[in-house]
């Protein structure tokens, strides 16, 4: 199974942080995100991921360099974006995607079984397919329901409302990138609903997996302080410790 791993961001919400180090190498505790996600993809079945770099690349460079035994559990390689062309268009630079492949985000914290939505994925002959969480959102004011004409139907204090959200992990089938101009900036909520309106089957896939958006310093935070309360929960056991890692 192959994955790519989108890396190229900047990260702007987590400024100053990622104005040193780009956002997949920020530490939860002792480990990179990055190192984390491989480790996770690599006991779920993955034989070989992608990176797709752009911003601080030669960062991610080092920090394969200090990490051979990454290199040991699967084949690692990247690709250099010359300038960006979006969530979905950098895809269309990545060589052999011939079979589903996985795609997501370079900077998530979860315990999602990656294999399971893979073969998800295949047992349904979908195009796309989308993992989907369960966010609720808290909403600190009094949410006002009325007619069309303005008149007050109920009052609601401080609700708190529950979405399914994408949580930046997708399955694509290779016939995606027919879809995907070369060259051009494609982001993937735009591809999600060219796919839809071309009829073709796109599907999300629930699951009550722990997940964190890491896009504010209080997320990573949070990260952090989970990863190293409930650290068999998140680390395979194939990982090496962080000493061994670095040397």
């Amino acid at each position: 199974m192959r994955a790519v791993i989108l890396a190229g961001g900047r990260g702007t919400r987590l400024a100053p942080y990622t104005t040193v180090i780009p956002k997949p190498l920020l530490p939860l505790g002792e480990r990179p995100i990055l190192d984390l996600v491989l480790n996770q993809l690599a006991a779920d079945g993955f034989t070989r991921a992608t990176l797709t770099l752009g911003y601080m690349a030669d960062y991610f460079k080092v920090f394969l360099a200090q990490r051979p035994q990454l290199r040991q559990m699967m084949d690692i390689d990247f690709i250099e974006e010359v300038k960006p062309t979006g969530t979905a268009g950098s895809l269309a630079e990545v060589p052999d995607l011939d079979e589903p492949f996985l795609v997501m985000n370079g900077d998530i914290f979860t315990d999602l079984d990656y294999g399971a939505l893979y073969k998800y994925h295949c047992d349904q002959d979908a195009w796309l397919t989308i993992a989907a969480h369960q966010k609720q959102v808290k909403i600190d004011l009094g949410v006002l329901e009325t007619d069309e004409s303005g008149v007050l139907v109920d009052y609601i204090e401080k609700p708190t409302k529950e979405y399914s959200v994408s949580m930046g992990i997708y399955i694509y089938s290779p016939q995606v990138l027919e879809m995907i101009p070369r060259g051009e900036y494609l982001d993937f909520p735009t591809l999600a609903m060219k796919l839809k309106d071309a009829g073709k089957k796109v599907l999300t896939w629930k699951t009550d997996a722990t997940w964190l958006d890491l896009g504010r310093p209080s997320d990573l935070q949070e990260a952090t302080e989970m990863f190293i309360e409930k650290e068999s929960q998140f680390m395979p056991r194939i990982m090496e410790e962080p000493e061994s890692a670095a040397a």
